[in-house]
């Protein structure tokens, strides 16, 4: 299954997008397929949103494993000194890719990621166990942000 991040953080007065990218660039890889995706929003060029794909097992705390790996880099990499303190966050499971860049008509298809077609049940399914995770990670980073 795919998640999907969108992160949405603005940035402190006079800080721009290079200061920001330069305090936010991983320096850990997830070990599984991933990318983010930044954006400028046209109507707030201090707002920045970053849209991350990753590639998740269905198992806990392997979930856990890469959701970790996220935590330690915040810690290790804090954002305070480029952004304002309020961020936006929303996270789901990938359910369906679409393409609508033919030209002309475009028959209805199911749901497909990669070419795979969605159970969305089985989505569903893996969305409840990803929110527990988002949950205890959430909760870990909130006691590690404490602890330093």
């Amino acid at each position: 299954m795919m998640s999907v991040a969108i992160v949405k953080r603005r940035l402190k007065e006079g800080k721009t997008y290079d200061d920001f990218r330069k305090a936010w660039y991983h320096t850990k890889g997830f070990g599984t397929k991933n990318k983010m995706y930044s954006l400028i929003n046209a109507f707030d060029e201090r707002e920045i949103i970053v849209i991350g794909f990753t590639e998740i097992s269905e198992d806990q705390e392997e979930i856990l494993k890469g959701l970790r790996i996220d935590v330690k880099e915040r810690l290790d990499n804090p954002l305070d000194d480029v952004i304002e303190p309020e961020i936006d966050r929303d996270f789901g499971i990938l359910i369906s890719e679409d393409d609508f860049s033919a030209e002309g008509p475009i028959e209805y298809k199911n749901p497909t990621v990669d070419g795979i077609e969605c159970d969305v049940e089985e989505v569903v399914n893996g969305l409840r166990e990803f929110k527990q995770s988002l949950k205890q990670a959430s909760a870990e980073r909130d006691a590690a942000r404490k602890t330093n």
